[in-house]
């Protein structure tokens, strides 16, 4: 991870293999990646590594961390039990008064919000590491009912040709004799 340039690299996962948690290399190739991250997320990133830092010297000789990098790990280094990381993630819920869902629904809600702010579908396809355009668009997104009512309202007004979009006429050809 490259907090100076705000970007992750992935370049491992971590997996349940026969009960034990291991560092493995990313399911596919478009698994590996590298991600740009916002602002907002290189702030909290900054904060997470420094926490991981003071972990490490209060752990002192107790400290289980190795040098795969990662980025959340228990107060002693190891991996994160993924039942716990869901647990932990309820209780945020219930803390932050949102609606629970499961952390993996993030990369859903991820997909959905850069495609309602107009993300190409290559980018998200390529931000959340999958092989295939189509199971981003089918699988992972999804449209939001004040989308869908916002998008019908521009309808409505280019139909009255109250439209405010580059090329808009005077209105006087109409839509309607168009169609």
């Amino acid at each position: 991870m490259d907090l100076h340039e705000g970007v992750l690299t992935v370049r491992q996962a971590l997996q349940r293999v026969g009960g034990e948690l291991l560092i493995v290399a990313p399911k596919t190739q478009r698994s590996a990646r590298r991600v740009a991250l916002p602002s907002e997320c290189v702030t909290a990133l900054r904060a997470q590594r420094a926490q991981q830092l003071a972990d490490r010297k209060a752990a002192g000789a107790n400290w289980k961390g190795t040098a795969q990098g990662l980025v959340f790990t228990t107060k002693n280094g190891t991996p994160i039990e993924p039942r716990n990381l869901n647990r932990s993630f309820e209780a945020l819920c219930v803390r932050a008064g949102v609606r629970m869902v499961r952390f993996h629904d993030l990369r859903h809600t991820c997909a959905s919000l850069l495609h309602e702010q107009g993300a190409d579908a290559r980018m998200i396809m390529e931000v959340l590491g999958h092989s295939s355009i189509r199971v981003t668009m089918d699988i992972y997104t999804f449209v939001r009912l004040d989308s869908q009512r916002s998008a019908f309202d521009r309808v409505g007004d280019a139909l009255r040709g109250n439209g405010n979009g580059p090329g808009d006429d005077d209105g006087s050809a109409g839509v309607l004799a168009a169609v």
